[in-house]
């Protein structure tokens, strides 16, 4: 039994803890500004937004700190394709990746975040 409940509330923590934080309270720290964007060659990614479309598609895969698993690891895959070829493969899938993993908008944030990981 107090096994179980060591299990449960490691769990429980483990999971309070890699959801926790969020929220911008240090970009006062850091001068303000635009600290949850990055630049792409496609524009300006919305890192927030990016980073939970991918825990959402790709992370079961990927790994949620892109350091890979079932799939590749991504830490650095803007080194290796451009933001349309991430594209491409997010939209027809490569290898024993499916295709689709991730649709329109989603896709495109997700392409324009993981070209930004050199």
């Amino acid at each position: 039994m107090k096994k179980a409940l060591m299990a449960v509330l490691f769990g429980s923590a483990l999971v309070l803890g890699a959801c926790g934080g969020g929220g911008d309270e240090g970009a006062e720290e850091n001068g303000g500004g635009d600290a949850g964007t990055e630049e792409s060659g496609g524009g300006e990614v919305d890192v927030a937004a990016a980073e939970q479309a991918y825990q959402e598609s790709c992370a079961s895969c990927h790994g949620g700190d892109l350091s890979g698993g079932a799939g590749p690891a991504l830490d650095s895959i803007g080194s290796k394709y451009s933001e349309d070829e991430i594209l491409d493969i997010i939209k027809n899938g490569k290898g024993s990746m499916p295709a689709e993993q991730a649709t329109g908008e989603d896709a495109e944030m997700i392409a324009g975040w993981l070209a930004t990981q050199e």
